[in-house]
């Protein structure tokens, strides 16, 4: 069983930085595989970014590719993701996923992973 909470959302003016946070709970962290996910009003979660068990594999939807950047800190249990250069389009609620590794889903499809957040509201004006 993971527990994730997000945290760092929040305002940020277009062009301007933000980093999410997700702390997770549990001793088998470092064996689960991560995602961050966006859900925007209205519109389906899509998929953001993805970092293997190992951090040593990262996938990125190409909306986000050159500006954010996922990374993991398996001895603090948490997950970041650095968001850069930010637009209006990247206003959503983000949410954080572990995905566990008897799980062979495809990494860009919120159902192929096990746990999530509660999410964080991140709002980018114009």
């Amino acid at each position: 069983q993971v527990q994730l909470v997000e945290s760092g959302g929040g305002l940020v003016q277009a062009g301007g930085s933000l980093r999410l946070s997700c702390a997770a709970s549990g001793r088998t962290f470092s064996s689960y595989a991560l995602g961050w996910f966006r859900q925007a009003p209205g519109k389906e979660r899509d998929f953001v970014a993805f970092i293997s068990s190992s951090g040593g594999s990262t996938y990125y939807v190409d909306s986000v590719k050159g500006r954010f950047t996922i990374s993991r800190d398996n001895a603090k249990n948490t997950v970041y993701l650095q968001m850069n250069s930010v637009k209006p389009e990247d206003t959503a609620v983000y949410y954080c996923a572990a995905r566990s590794p008897r799980n062979s889903g495809n990494l860009y499809y919120s159902r192929s992973y096990d746990y999530w957040g509660q999410g964080t509201q991140v709002t980018v004006s114009s």
